[in-house]
């Protein structure tokens, strides 16, 4: 199949997803959206809502209407690194053997990825970013494609651990949740509270996620998009001397390469997933919020004023 066919096959295949997901999800659009399209990338996203906003149904639901395995784990402050990960037993031949942890799924949900210590968290980094653990010096290979959706919750920070910056780093998107408008909440009354059973029919297979992303690698992207998204994260960099007296002013850290590289794939996904061949300015300013979100540190002026890092990006475009 050409690319051009590919990319023809890829938008028919997109909106019958959403279809899909739409049969239990009510609204949220924008939020499926950037899931979806770091699925595409083969990125990895961070769910920030408060609870009842059906976060789990949702990875759930998207899992299952990706024809994937998912697997959910629940953070706790007693969860050890081995839970997550699996352990070598000994079998009955004195012999050990290694039994797999949750994590060798195709989708894992972390939810409230901040109420475990940093070690369990940090055990969650080499899968993440090689698709590989190691256990007792063996690596073991994780089944592609694979992704991590982890959820935090933004209002209980008592007995939390937040994470640390260069883990929040290997998350492609961080995406908050909001309330469902007043119409959309009636609507998910009336669908939860009666006997109705909904199937979700698989849009896609494990291979035929892998082929999107080789896809996605593939789109040709011009230069100046190139340089626009590299520019806009450079303008993050309270530190250069080409900074902007605003962002001297309110940031303490600005975002690294790694969110130019994400606003590039980003921006060839969105472009894909409308038919586009290849991805313009628009297209980076459509992922831009979800990828540098996390990614810049306000400094305490900013708190202060009560200015967020989404003011911050609206300024810098």
């Amino acid at each position: 199949m050409s690319d051009v066919a590919a990319i023809k096959s890829l938008v028919e295949k997109h909106l019958g997803l959403k279809k899909e997901i739409a049969k239990v999800i009510v609204g949220q659009d924008a939020v499926i959206d950037q899931i979806l399209l770091s699925i595409y990338t083969g990125g990895h996203s961070l769910l920030i809502g408060v609870p009842g906003l059906a976060k789990t149904l949702m990875v759930n639901t998207i899992a299952q209407a990706l024809g994937l395995d998912f697997k959910r784990i629940q953070f706790t402050p007693d969860l050890m690194p081995s839970d997550i990960l699996g352990s070598e037993v000994l079998d009955q031949n004195r012999n050990f053997k290694f039994i797999k942890g949750p994590i060798f799924s195709n989708i894992v949900l972390a939810d409230e990825i901040n109420r475990t210590p940093p070690k369990t968290q940090a055990a969650l980094l080499e899968a993440m970013q090689e698709r590989a653990v190691t256990i007792a010096g063996q690596q073991h290979k994780l089944e592609l494609p694979y992704f991590v959706l982890a959820t935090q919750n933004p209002i209980e920070q008592e007995g939390t651990y937040p994470l640390p910056e260069a883990q929040l780093d290997r998350f492609m998107f961080a995406i908050a949740l909001e309330y469902p408008s007043f119409e959309e909440e009636v609507q998910v009354v009336k669908n939860t509270t009666s006997t109705a059973n909904v199937s979700i029919e698989p849009q896609f297979t494990a291979n035929g996620i892998l082929a999107v992303q080789e896809l996605v690698r593939r789109i040709p992207v011009p230069d100046n998009v190139v340089e626009y998204a590299v520019k806009l994260v450079n303008s993050t960099r309270p530190n250069l001397s080409s900074a902007s007296d605003f962002v001297k002013q309110y940031l303490d850290w600005g975002a690294g390469p790694r969110a130019s590289q994400n606003l590039i794939l980003g921006a060839k996904a969105n472009a894909a997933i409308q038919g586009k061949y290849s991805p313009d300015i628009e297209d980076v300013q459509a992922v831009v919020k979800g990828i540098l979100k996390h990614r810049i540190i306000k400094n305490y002026k900013a708190e202060a004023e009560g200015i967020s890092e989404e003011d911050i990006i609206d300024r810098l475009l």
